[in-house]
């Protein structure tokens, strides 16, 4: 069984990997993304290209395992979903900080739709 300090040090660096993810997603690569134009995108203010389908509060995922990869457009508030914060976990632990544009995690497109499915489920029940 964990103890407390072992929990809160595991607690302080998943704050500190929530903390670069959002930074590096507000300010995403300045390097533009030619699929993105190919795909209708706009340039936003800083000069990078954003695609249509990547609305305000919202960022790409890739899910690169098992065959075809499939991209998402996840909401920013997935970044508290501990389901979706494992998958990040994994993907710093398989890729590193260094990815350039559209997030890469480590599943199935079945796994991440899964994970986001949840989030939204559980929201919606908690609406009423």
């Amino acid at each position: 069984m964990e103890s407390r300090e072992e929990r809160t040090r595991g607690l302080m660096k998943l704050k500190l990997l929530i903390n670069k993810l959002q930074r590096k997603l507000l300010s995403a690569s300045r390097e533009p993304f030619l699929d993105a134009v190919d795909e209708g995108g706009e340039i936003d203010v800083e000069g990078r290209i954003v695609p249509n389908d990547v609305k305000r509060g919202h960022f790409a995922v890739v899910a690169v395992k098992g065959g075809q990869p499939k991209r998402f457009i996840v909401e920013i508030d997935n970044l508290s979903n501990p389901a979706f914060l494992d998958l990040l976990e994994q993907a710093k632990e398989e890729y590193g900080f260094h990815q350039k544009g559209v997030l890469t995690v480590p599943c199935r497109p079945e796994e991440l739709q899964d994970v986001i499915s949840y989030k939204r489920t559980k929201r919606v029940s908690t609406e009423w």
